[in-house]
């Protein structure tokens, strides 16, 4: 078998054979490797044979004169297209306010740059098209808070370590309302949250909402149903389940117990839809149109989760691709027999997706009547988990076969397997970018910002075989240019800033096109640094966000006091001699940030603990730099010493599962949290006079 021919067809499946790691070393993808991924690509490479039949198809595809339904182009710029069309040829175009264009193709076959923003139809020859036209640049923060050298703040928050009283045991979206009425108060434009994106009904074990079964609905167990039926319809649902007390008992609890807790929530639920569908609710029309709506994707995810539930009853794999093949596919008569027997499970499930996006809607317009210019800034997962709804109802668009990592480097040696499943290109052309467009609009629809996790993804990502090691993979290349042309017209659409967390190896030439369309990059505080020299308040950039930590790492009073480094060696995750040399490292890098917190001699002027002085000083100095929008975790803001996540563990770390000290509304007063406020929001203002 020729190596070379399985290298060609590799190179035209969108497959890097070298590539350059984190150290700068030259790699190359072992033969074997490659057959494997080709295989979970739809590219069968295991014989010769096969090799030739792919690269046959592949080639047929590619020098076809095939249009594809989506086309993609910059607003005043030419669209070429000479491979499908003679040069001038007539053209007309269908706007989407319901005008004509009459245009022609010049002498080159390119259609000229006069089409507005926007989805526009395109007829040409008795073909047709959509053309979707983007803005220069998204939405920024500037455009949202109506200034042209923005320096604005906020906070980011995991949704479900927030409390209230009677919130069953985690956060809710009642909770985040309360939290998004007075951080505003206090002159918050944004309020970052961890990601809504629906799961697993039917497995409670499963809640890292960065493994969802679908991008494209919400997490139920998040809705505050009282806020939409009222307390009353609560109230009895609650004492018709007789889970009073539990409920209280999973409230006090120091961590969310997620089995139980979200056990007890869909059992409240269930007494809540039935108490729904038996009377006369005046919300039972904007439930139907709720539905309509939903349309056809709607119908699917509520269907997936009615047959694993069916599944999991009868003791039988959920795995929908172990299902029987009948089921496997969304648009079998044998499905729609089961929906019309299940149709009252499934108008469920309806019932759940109605209430949660009602209660997301409730929670942005109180975060913007509270005065934020940009509101609730949303989180989307790199993928979908390639057993859950999203990959079964657009087969040919997800990856189901493959699975998304990062090759080894220094700090995962063996690399890294993150359980889920990414996008297929050549499914993402063939379909016209539904998939990733529906995408978009489900996770812009209820916010004002949309923070894109890993956003590396949307040019390259690291892909290997369901079951091998994460060193047994390759890097997967997007059609980057039509995906953030679809972002920045879905940004402009929706009046949303977009945040890209670009921590790690970006791939050349990605943040100058990102910086190009608007797209905040993010800095880190604690990783702004050269070997202990941090870097100076004036050399950080203006075209990403400042913030002191994320969910993935230690907080900033964890950080201090070395709480990473703890777990790491109680979870014998480094060797004794690696520990001791991590502590001297950290040690270096604590007196190298108290020597860049210094510079300014406002800092460590009170007489108070050494870590609380290291935090003002922190929140003080993120809040001089000319960062168009920082963003301060609560934990840090209230001086938590514990991370939410320890990324490498699964339940050796409570992950996912830790609460913040006190209610919602009463957060912030906290004296701590206050001080940290006012000191931002006062840095945030002298930095706009400086930069004005």
């Amino acid at each position: 078998m020729s190596d070379a021919q399985l290298e060609i067809l590799a190179s035209r499946a969108g497959l890097a054979v070298d590539w350059i790691d984190a150290n700068g070393r030259p790699q190359k993808v072992a033969p074997a490797v490659l057959r494997a991924v080709l295989t979970g690509l739809g590219h069968p490479a295991s014989s010769a044979q096969e090799i030739d039949a792919s690269l046959l198809q592949l080639q047929q595809v590619q020098h076809t004169r095939f249009l594809p339904p989506l086309i993609t182009a910059d607003v005043g710029t030419g669209v070429d297209l000479a491979r499908y069309f003679a040069p001038e040829t007539p053209c007309e175009i269908h706007l989407e306010d319901g005008s004509r264009l009459n245009l022609k193709l010049d002498a080159e076959a390119i259609l000229p740059g006069l089409i507005p923003v926007g989805y526009q139809h395109v007829s040409i020859d008795s073909q047709s098209f959509t053309l979707a036209v983007a803005p220069e640049r998204c939405f920024s923060v500037g455009d949202a808070v109506d200034s042209p050298i923005p320096r604005n703040w906020g906070l980011s928050v995991q949704l479900y370590a927030l409390r209230r009283k009677g919130d069953g045991g985690f956060g809710d979206t009642q909770a985040l309302e309360d939290l998004a009425r007075v951080a505003g108060e206090r002159g918050a434009d944004a309020l970052a949250i961890s990601p809504l994106h629906a799961m697993f009904s039917s497995d409670t074990q499963r809640y890292s909402p960065y493994s969802p079964s679908s991008r494209l609905f919400l997490n139920s167990l998040y809705a505050a149903p009282g806020a939409i039926l009222g307390e009353r319809a609560l109230r009895t649902a609650i004492d018709a389940t007789g889970l009073a007390d539990e409920l209280k008992h999973l409230e006090a609890l120091p961590l969310i117990d997620w089995p139980v807790a979200a056990q007890a929530k869909y059992r409240v639920l269930e007494a809540l839809y039935e108490g729904f569908v038996q009377g006369e609710h005046p919300l039972h029309e904007d439930f139907s149109s709720y539905r309509h709506a939903g349309g056809e994707a709607l119908e699917n995810h509520c269907r997936f989760e009615a047959i694993q539930e069916t599944r999991v009853a009868r003791g039988e794999d959920p795995d929908w691709r172990h299902w029987p093949e009948h089921w496997r596919d969304p648009r079998s008569a044998e499905l729609a027999g089961f929906a019309e027997e299940n149709a009252g499970r499934i108008g469920y499930f309806a019932f759940c997706q109605w209430l949660i996006t009602r209660c997301l809607e409730r929670a942005q317009a109180t975060a913007k009547s509270a005065g934020m210019g940009i509101g609730l800034i949303a989180d989307l997962a790199v993928g979908a988990d390639g057993g859950g709804s999203q990959a079964w109802s657009r087969q040919d668009e997800l990856l189901a076969s493959l699975t998304v990592g990062a090759p080894p480097d220094i700090l995962n040696r063996s690399g890294q397997g993150w359980g889920i499943s990414a996008f297929s290109p050549e499914g993402l052309v063939r379909n016209g970018f539904r998939a990733f467009i529906e995408m978009l609009r489900a996770n812009f629809a209820h916010a004002g910002g949309l923070r894109i996790d890993h956003v590396m993804g949307l040019q390259r990502l690291w892909v290997i075989p369901n079951d091998s090691p994460p060193s047994d993979g390759a890097y997967l290349y997007y059609p980057v240019d039509d995906l953030l042309r679809l972002l920045t017209l879905e940004s402009h659409r929706h009046q949303a800033i977009v945040l890209g967390e670009d921590l790690g190896t970006v791939p050349d030439g990605l943040q100058e096109k990102l910086i190009a369309r608007s797209i905040l990059g993010m800095r880190i505080l604690l990783f702004e640094q050269d070997n202990s020299h941090f870097k100076p308040i004036l050399d950080w950039p203006d075209n990403a966000l400042a913030t002191t930590s994320t969910h993935d790492l230690p907080t900033l009073n964890g950080w201090w006091h070395g709480r990473d480094i703890d777990w790491n060696a109680r979870l014998g995750r480094t060797d004794a001699q690696g520990e001791i040399e991590w502590r001297h490292h950290r040690e270096r890098e604590r007196e190298g940030l108290r020597r860049a917190l210094s510079q300014d001699p406002q800092n460590f002027r009170e007489e108070s603990h050494e870590a609380d002085q290291v935090l003002d000083a922190s929140v003080r100095f993120l809040g001089h730099t000319r960062a168009p929008l920082v963003l301060l975790p609560l934990e840090d803001a209230l001086g938590i010493d514990e991370q939410a996540n320890l990324p490498g563990t699964t339940d050796t770390h409570p992950n996912w599962s830790r609460r913040l000290p006190g209610y919602s509304e009463a957060l912030l007063n906290d004296p701590d949290a206050a001080r940290r406020l006012e000191l931002l929001a006062c840095a945030r203002l002298q930095a706009a006079e400086r930069d004005r």
